[in-house]
């Protein structure tokens, strides 16, 4: 019997697969970084959203997924197309408006896609990627893939229609999908506690006839636990469930974002609740990696990056008379 005062990751993935999540936490943090510096410096326009304090929520829901599995994602979603094993230059290029990004840079930080590796895209509409997610859950069940989907959303998208709509559409199917909720505490600058009626979002769930649970989202192992066990449900056929990881974002809503409906205190107080350095810790204290280990992986992930900036700096911008390329599918439709 599995000891029960272990850590769920410790007992449930192998070293090799801890020390992989740990490495896309690092890269996920110093994509961000890196485009946020990148912003600053003029290469990079527009906005973006960054999901700075939220790694171990886009990884741990990722845990048990395969590239055959599929996931939605949201206007904050780098950290989960990392998750899911995302090309870092190719990213990057999108960010840049580059031919080689995934969207062949018209789509920008807000609508990469990845459908190889199952990724359904981000979007830039709230609650945008919930009925999305609802078809793909429907798909797999009507040709018996056997694939389950992820559907992330932030906590702002709850109080959407698409939410309601999509929950219940796949409760009644019993479809194989798990809605995540990254709670962040607010939508743009709107907190949860003045906009949604009930204190946890996973709450809602009991409506829909669906198991509900909130984590702390900062916690790899609380994370991975709860979205695997409703992974495991899913596949089974048992239907979705619903997942709320209680997280913060370090930075603003966007690049536009002053800040000033949060104090300085409150972000210094999750800033101390790293989901990075509790990570680490938590490997080391397990004998999985040494801290020497933990300082390369770091290293490693910055030289990653850097490569990556590299590579979208040198590739080509789209031409001006070829704008409207790629908008629609080239391919035939049989």
């Amino acid at each position: 019997m599995p000891d029960s005062n272990v850590s769920y990751a410790i007992r449930a993935y192998s070293p090799e697969a801890l020390k992989e999540a740990l490495r896309k936490m690092y890269l996920i943090r110093k994509f961000e970084e890196g485009a946020e510096d990148s912003y600053m410096r003029g290469l990079i326009h527009g906005t973006m959203h960054l999901s700075i304090g939220q790694e171990a929520s886009a990884v741990g829901s990722c845990m048990s997924l395969t590239d055959e599995d599929k996931i939605t994602s949201t206007h904050r979603g780098h950290g989960h197309c990392i998750a899911k094993n995302a090309d870092l230059g190719r990213m990057f290029a999108e960010f840049f408006g580059r031919e080689t990004g995934y969207c062949r840079g018209r789509g920008g930080s807000m609508h990469i896609a990845d459908v190889e590796k199952g990724n359904l895209g981000a979007n830039g509409i709230v609650g945008g990627g919930l009925p999305i997610a609802v078809g793909a859950a429907l798909s797999a069940k009507r040709l018996g893939t056997g694939a389950v989907t992820v559907c992330f959303f932030g906590d702002g998208a709850n109080n959407e229609g698409a939410f309601h709509e999509a929950l219940n559409m796949a409760a009644i199917w019993k479809l194989p999908v798990v809605f995540v909720c990254e709670n962040n505490k607010y939508g743009m600058s709107t907190s949860t506690e003045r906009s949604t009626a009930v204190k946890n979002i996973a709450e809602r769930a009991v409506a829909y006839s669906m198991p509900g649970v909130t984590v702390d989202g900062n916690d790899f192992s609380a994370v991975a636990e709860a979205v695997d066990a409703a992974v495991t449900r899913a596949r089974s056929g048992d239907g979705p469930s619903l997942v709320e990881n209680m997280t913060y974002r370090w930075r603003g809503h966007s690049k536009s974002d002053r800040n000033r409906y949060r104090t300085k205190e409150e972000i210094a107080a999750w800033t101390e609740r790293d989901p990075i350095p509790r990570m680490a810790e938590l490997l080391i204290s397990n004998k999985i990696v040494t801290v020497e280990e933990v300082e390369a992986l770091e290293a490693e992930a910055e030289d990653a990056i850097k490569q990556a900036i590299e590579f979208a700096n040198a590739s080509p911008a789209p031409k001006v008379e070829e704008a409207a390329r790629y908008v629609y599918t080239e391919e035939p439709v049989a």
